[in-house]
Parts: structure tokens; sequence; C-alpha cells
């Protein structure tokens, strides 16, 4: 079975390794997010990809859900005692030497694409990790605050601010003029299924359909979701405050509709919403399960159920 899954972090990895377990013999290709990429000290940082390649390797800090475990910081410690800054973005020593490699191949020619393929002969995720686009593409915020209405990174209003400064507008910066990186057509058009993970709707998933031809080619396959959001909170993250910034509820049925029957065939809820189920969504089939992903087992239950419905409705 060929599964295709648009991954953002913490949420995406997770599910990923629960898929792992429930489909063991399938070909599985991520489509990892990049439009949280940012460079820091010269570097360039890929959170995303990052965290799934952490997580399935082994190398995942499991109690935070990102960067390094067993890491240390004596370079941000140092860096912090030259006064230069951001001193708010936690690179640990381990971690930087992943940043350090990826700026050094890129630096060198190599696309983002191939540079990913490289880093992960080391961890061994078990699947395909494909960038969204070797293309530079940064998620911008616009907020109002004491310095004015301004555009700020994603990550210095998602990890400075904690998103406690209402967004006025979420832009992926060179989205649209990005092209889906070298595989990412192919393996969406082979697939079997797509699989839309619990991953930030607007901030992962929606900054990965927002690359040209992406939305067009998962919109011709059997394509299941699994709701970020239970019982009107998200499950983890700042969810809510990316979903106020477009106009869309925080709630599992305003996610859905949000992407569209257009996008989406099938979408798990958890049990809390069980409502969503029982009333149902125009043109997406909607099943309740329990959707809490409190260890692997949980996550490859999760991600059975979504390869069940997928292959009900292909």
């Amino acid at each position: 079975m060929r599964i295709v899954v648009l991954a953002g972090g913490i949420g995406g990895a997770r599910f990923l390794r629960g898929l792992k377990r429930a489909a063991p013999d399938a070909e599985i290709t991520v489509v990892g997010n990049t439009g949280d990429d940012i460079f820091l000290f010269g570097l360039k940082v890929c959170p995303d990809l990052d965290t799934v390649m952490y997580t399935l390797g082994g190398g995942i800090d499991e109690e935070r859900g990102w960067g390094r475990a067993d890491e240390t910081f004596h370079v941000k410690e140092e860096l912090a005692a030259y006064e230069v800054g951001p001193a708010w973005f936690g690179l640990g020593d381990r971690d930087f030497a992943t940043h350090i490699v990826r700026t050094q191949m890129m630096n060198a020619g190599y696309p983002l694409s191939a540079v990913t393929e490289a880093l992960c002969h080391r961890w061994n995720p078990g699947v395909r990790l494909i960038p969204m686009t070797d293309d530079r593409v940064e998620t911008h915020v616009v907020i109002t605050d004491e310095q004015g209405r301004r555009a700020i990174h994603f990550q210095e209003w998602w990890v400075r601010l904690r998103a406690s400064v209402p967004a006025e507008a979420i832009t992926p910066i060179g989205a649209e003029d990005a092209k889906p990186a070298p595989g990412v057509l192919e393996a969406i058009a082979d697939a079997d299924a797509v699989l839309l993970p619990p991953s930030n709707p607007v901030v992962s998933v929606g900054t990965i359909l927002a690359v040209p031809g992406i939305r067009e080619a998962v919109a011709a396959r059997t394509v299941v979701g699994v709701s970020p959001i239970i019982g009107g909170a998200p499950v983890r993250g700042m969810a809510d405050a990316c979903l106020a910034a477009i106009g869309v509820e925080t709630s599992a049925r305003a996610v859905a509709e949000h992407y569209g029957p257009e996008l989406l065939d099938g979408w798990l809820v958890d049990e809390t919403d069980a409502a969503v189920a029982a009333e149902g969504i125009a043109g997406i089939a909607v099943r309740a399960r329990p959707l809490l992903m409190t260890d692997v087992d949980a996550a490859a239950d999760i991600a059975r159920a979504a390869l069940d419905l997928a292959g009900e409705l292909r």
C-alpha cells in the first residue's frame, strides 16, 4: 500500500510513528512543511522536517516533543553571554550539528530535498521524507503591539510571544511562487490514500497545500484527515490562535469544513465530538473514535482507523 502523509511537527510525527506500526509493509511518503523554516546564526533550521526525522529515528526528546534527547545548551549559553540573539529560540548542541550540515550542503548547491534525504541516511526514519518545496517559503504573521502594526516571522510569534498577540494575518511568503519538490506530485499521484494527521490546519497542512499543484493533486486522491481539535480545543499547541486569524471556529466541524469536501473524503473526530459524526458534514464521511495519542499503540489505532476509512471510501 502506498500512503502519503502531509505532516507538520509534533502531531504529524507522532501520528507517523503510529502509522508505521499500523501499516508496517506500506510505502509511506511524508511531505513535510517547510513554512516554519528560519535562518538563525547563519544556519538553515527546518523544525518540522527535523521533528519528523528525530521522532521516527529515535532521537527526539519525548517530553518536549521537539529537539534532541539528552540535549545540552552550552552553545546557546555562550551566544547569550556574547549578547547575540535571538535568545528565545532554543537550539541545543546536538541539534546545531544537523543545521550546520544542512547549511553546508545547501551552500554547496544541494537542494533541500537532497539534503533531507542525506540527513535521513543517518536517522533511518523508515519513511521517505520530502520537503514540500526546495524553494524558500517562510510564514510571517501580522500583529499590532506597542511597536505598531508589523509583520514578524512565525517562529517569533509562536515561540517568543506564544501567540499571545492576536494574529491579523498569517501568510506563507513565497508559497505562491514555489514549486513542489521533486517526487512530491508523483508520490501523491501514486498514493492509495493521502492522510492529514492532527497537524496545525493553518500553518502546517495549510502551508503545504498553498504550494501550487499540491492541493489539486491531493484532491484527486482518497483523502482522510484526523481532527487536531478535540472538544473545542487544540490537542496541542495554539492552533486556535491560528484558526482565529483566518476566521475559522476552533471545532472539529469547522476545521473539516475549512478543508472542504473538495479536498476531504473522510474525517475522524474524537468521541467527545461524536455529535459531529451523528449530524454529518455534507460531502465528508465522519467517524468518531478516541483521538488522543497517549502512546504509540494509541497512535497506531488512530492511524489504522484512518486507513480503514480510506479503504471504505476508496
